[in-house]
């Protein structure tokens, strides 16, 4: 009886306290993730996905394109640098040793645009004293003969009639001969002109007033900025003869594939190619650059800019899907360059929204 009138209290304390919560709002428990997501802070959700508001998409400067897939030129990235054109450039060197003095308008500086045929400076040719006053003496010696023949010349000449014409021919023959040496003497004692073999900008000048220069150094070189050529390195004979159009690595500039070598050097088949906008891209001679080169091979896939594709954690590529209005997802693909500042992802489905600027800030959203 006791142990019925126990159970009787403690069902009755039981019902009273389940009466007292009945009316509580438990939705909050299940609205807690919810909130989460709903914050307005950018955050990287459970699922690896991204939450970003809107407001947060405007202040980023996310941008999205649907991507379509293509079938396009597949690339080779290729070594190279700037040389100049041989048609549009040229090298100044001194014939022979000797100390440099400024031309009429003085000795050129790197970027000044200079005329063909234009006085660079001058080389006086490097000889002792003696040297000199050897040289000088002779000079001297042969003008002496000169006059002497020529006023041996004259008489003769007032002698027509009682000498005959083939001495007269001889004696002239021999002024002549004497008055070229006399000259060939003076020029080689006489300083040496540089002068520019084209006309164009200076792009090195590696001398200074009176200094003393050897017999073929480069003293200026001179470039035509709007006609500069990339040589680029390939090691497949193969590859060359299927090169098409290219671009420069990380830019927009187009080129123009000139040709290739036939003959191997150092291992490598030079490839020549033209900028097809000259002047539009900044560059200096001899700097290395990267050539994005088409061949005739096709690869399937879509077209994205470089800028679409950054690196997972893993070290993969990746891109990021508008998944939801305010949700990205991040998806790897493959990547084949396509020119200087677009790639070809595959593994990415066609018509999807691909983020194309601001990806880089939503991958190091955590």
């Amino acid at each position: 009886m006791k142990m019925n009138k126990l159970l009787a209290c403690l069902l009755a304390l039981w019902l009273n306290q389940a009466i007292a919560h009945g009316d509580e709002d438990h939705s909050g428990d299940a609205a807690k993730p919810a909130a989460a997501i709903a914050s307005d802070k950018p955050q990287r959700l459970p699922d690896g996905s991204v939450f970003v508001p809107k407001d947060a998409q405007r202040r980023l400067a996310i941008r999205t394109v649907v991507g379509a897939e293509k079938t396009v030129p597949r690339t080779v990235e290729l070594n190279g640098h700037v040389v100049m054109d041989p048609n549009a450039g040229g090298r100044v060197q001194a014939i022979q040793s000797g100390r440099i003095e400024p031309g009429p308008k003085g000795l050129p500086v790197a970027g000044m645009k200079v005329g063909k045929g234009q006085v660079l400076a001058y080389v006086v040719p490097a000889v002792s004293s003696v040297e000199r006053a050897n040289q000088r003496a002779e000079l001297a010696e042969l003008r002496v003969k000169a006059q002497q023949a020529e006023r041996q010349l004259n008489r003769l000449r007032e002698l027509t009639g009682t000498v005959s014409k083939k001495e007269v021919e001889a004696q002239a023959a021999e002024l002549a001969a004497l008055r070229q040496r006399a000259a060939a003497l003076g020029t080689a004692t006489g300083r040496e002109a540089l002068v520019a073999p084209v006309s164009g900008v200076i792009a090195a000048a590696r001398v200074v007033n009176g200094q003393v220069v050897e017999a073929r150094d480069v003293l200026f070189e001179i470039i035509d900025p709007a006609r500069l050529m990339i040589e680029a390195l390939a090691y497949d004979s193969k590859l060359v003869a299927g090169l098409a159009d290219a671009s420069l690595a990380g830019t927009k500039t187009p080129l123009a594939f000139v040709g290739g070598a036939s003959a191997f050097r150092d291992g490598a088949l030079p490839v020549l190619f033209r900028l097809k906008q000259g002047g539009d891209t900044p560059l200096a001679l001899g700097q290395a650059v990267k050539v994005i080169a088409q061949t005739r091979d096709t690869v399937k896939g879509v077209p994205l800019p470089a800028a679409s594709v950054v690196k997972n954690s893993a070290n993969e590529s990746i891109v990021w899907v508008h998944e939801r209005a305010e949700v990205f997802r991040a998806v790897p693909v493959q990547v084949t360059a396509l020119d200087g500042a677009n790639v070809v992802a595959t593994g990415v489905k066609p018509g999807v929204r691909v983020v194309t600027a601001g990806a880089t800030l939503i991958n190091q959203i955590r």
